[in-house]
């Protein structure tokens, strides 16, 4: 594999560019008009336009990614996550055109891209699942008597979906037609499928994900846990490895089930399955994600690994060099996902221009980036601008880190993800791992932040007076 096409943008295609110059691999980078001059584009050796600034005229665009394949004679796509990275009929079309993918075979993206089928696949191995009905339905009448089944509070989930479209959780029975008819609506519009399905709501889980990787000579690892609990709107914001939950006994059932998830599907390359982790310790099957996820920084420095040097190897056909055995937890790391969105006002997207942008640096930092000072932070794709990572030998230590590392970033021009991130770190529920995925409903209170920029504002302005005071004094002293 001489050369590598990144059908991605932001910092996930730089990521991979970066491991592909390391290991002697030319890039390709793809574009939009609004991403002319980003630093995705510069850093490859060679960059096309493939259209107009939204991503179905560009980065959805399968057919003109493999066209620019074939007359730049590239070896393989790298899909990054988002965009095509799931989609098996571009994994199919590359396939075809004996370009390699690097990524899973187009059948194991089918069976888990539909959380029933993904289900059915693990049935067999004895992987337990939360209870619900395993088929899809569109049938209310019929979904509200499963409902009464299974017992309130239900979860409802789109069939196709994917980052929290088209799922409802449903208290109690009076609600239920009302919440159905707007997941089927939901996920009508957004996956262009309405069938939904029911489960049991879990009250108080712990999102916690196995990182596998799988060669096409039968081996599969588990590369440990990562805990994802804090999120918002049922997407993640912050992520650590390894969970501060997990025994050791649970972490090896948990990673033993997941490697029966990929034998379901004849996987290979780097996937994620999903479970929940209810108050007892308990796990469940989720679902499997079939690309690298946004969190894998966290997986690389406590396990010393580079994921996307493991998937081009087994994309080129190599055997895995490492056993399960060999794979030891050092350390700790911690991610926060920094989106320019406005945490003090429901953290909706806040688009506009970086006049200010300065990245921290430092023992134990690591950020994967995608912009620079002075760009525009495009209202076309999702607003994240980076994923700052923090190692350190404890997780008290990587706790610290993150909060130093994000009192040395400077964002000016949008409102970042970044004093939410602080509010997390320094939280006594946090701090002591007593949390789960409603940490932020519980504790998170945009007011709570409101009053804390005050105050830095009301510090910064009296530091700026005493400054100025002071300087005065110099101003008018006698010659």
């Amino acid at each position: 594999m001489k050369k590598i096409l990144v059908a991605n943008r932001g910092e996930i295609a730089l990521r991979v560019m970066k491991t592909a110059k390391k290991m002697g691999i030319k890039t390709v980078a793809v574009y939009s008009v609004a991403d002319r001059n980003a630093p995705h584009v510069k850093f490859a050796d060679e960059a096309v336009c493939i259209g107009e600034a939204p991503s179905n005229q560009s980065y959805l665009r399968g057919d003109k990614i493999i066209e620019v394949c074939k007359e730049l004679n590239v070896d393989g796509i790298h899909p990054g996550y988002g965009f095509l990275s799931e989609n098996a009929d571009f994994a199919e079309l590359a396939e075809k055109n004996n370009i390699t993918f690097i990524g899973p075979k187009s059948k194991a993206i089918h069976i888990m891209g539909s959380k029933l089928a993904a289900k059915d696949a693990v049935k067999e191995y004895n992987i337990p699942m939360v209870p619900g009905l395993d088929e899809a339905i569109t049938d209310v009448a019929k979904a509200k008597e499963v409902a009464k089944q299974i017992g309130f509070p239900i979860l409802i989930k789109a069939s196709a979906g994917g980052g929290g479209k088209g799922m409802r959780v449903v208290e109690k029975e009076s609600e239920f037609e009302s919440q159905m008819n707007r997941a089927i609506s939901e996920a009508t519009s957004a996956f262009g499928d309405g069938s939904v399905f029911i489960e049991k709501f879990v009250t108080s889980p712990r999102h916690i994900e196995i990182q596998i990787m799988a060669d096409s000579h039968g081996n599969i690892l588990y590369l440990f846990e990562r805990e994802c609990s804090i999120q918002r709107r049922h997407q993640k914001v912050v992520e650590e490895a390894p969970s501060s939950v997990l025994t050791p006994e649970i972490r090896k059932a948990m990673g033993e089930a997941a490697v029966k998830v990929a034998q379901s599907c004849d996987y290979l390359g780097a996937g994620t399955v999903e479970f929940l982790l209810d108050e007892n310790k308990n796990f469940y099957f989720l679902e499997m994600n079939t690309r690298l996820q946004v969190e894998h920084p966290v997986t690389e420095l406590i396990t010393g690994m580079d994921l996307v040097e493991m998937q081009i190897r087994v994309a080129r056909g190599e055997a895995l060099q490492v056993k399960q055995e060999d794979l030891q937890i050092k350390g700790h790391a911690m991610e926060l996902r920094v989106y320019a969105e406005d945490p003090l006002n429901d953290f909706l997207p806040s688009v506009g221009h970086l006049s200010t942008y300065q990245i921290p640096v430092g023992d134990g930092i690591r950020v994967d980036n995608g912009f620079e000072q002075g760009m525009d932070v495009p209202i076309y794709y999702d607003p994240m601008l980076s994923k700052l990572i923090t190692y350190g030998k404890t997780r008290e230590e990587a706790i610290q880190r993150m909060k130093e590392a994000i009192d040395m970033y400077h964002v000016e021009g949008v409102s970042t993800t970044l004093p939410f991130g602080t509010f997390v770190m320094e939280h006594e529920a946090f701090r002591s791992g007593n949390f789960d995925t409603n940490f932020v409903k519980k504790y998170y209170d945009s007011e709570v932040l409101k009053v804390q920029a005050e105050k830095e504002a009301e510090i910064a302005a009296l530091v700026a007076l005493k400054q100025y005071l002071e300087d005065q004094k110099i101003v008018r002293l006698p010659n």
